[in-house]
């Protein structure tokens, strides 16, 4: 089963647009560690490494209901840790 959703999927490659960083210089990967003896759904638990292929770098995200991904991955884009982005015309580092 997929941890990350549609949506999730779609506000991050939003997010990216939004910056000015080009979504195909990214790469999602997620672990589902997910206890297989649950059926619960809300039991869904994993981690979501995102890599920037241009400058390989990547940072790590737990991921599964209720978790604020985007909220971390967005704050990391402003502190620079997958490298600069461009937002309108100005250049941020």
């Amino acid at each position: 089963m997929e941890l990350i959703d549609t949506d999730e999927h779609s506000r991050f490659l939003s997010m990216l647009e939004r910056h000015g960083l080009p979504t195909n210089d990214f790469i999602l990967s997620e672990v589902d560690t997910t206890d297989p003896k649950t059926d619960e759904i809300f039991a869904l638990q994993g981690w979501l490494s995102i890599r920037r292929l241009s400058n390989n770098l990547q940072r790590e995200y737990l991921i599964g209901d209720e978790s604020d991904w985007l909220e971390h991955f967005s704050r990391d884009v402003h502190a620079g840790v997958f490298g600069s982005y461009v937002s309108g015309r100005r250049l941020h580092g």
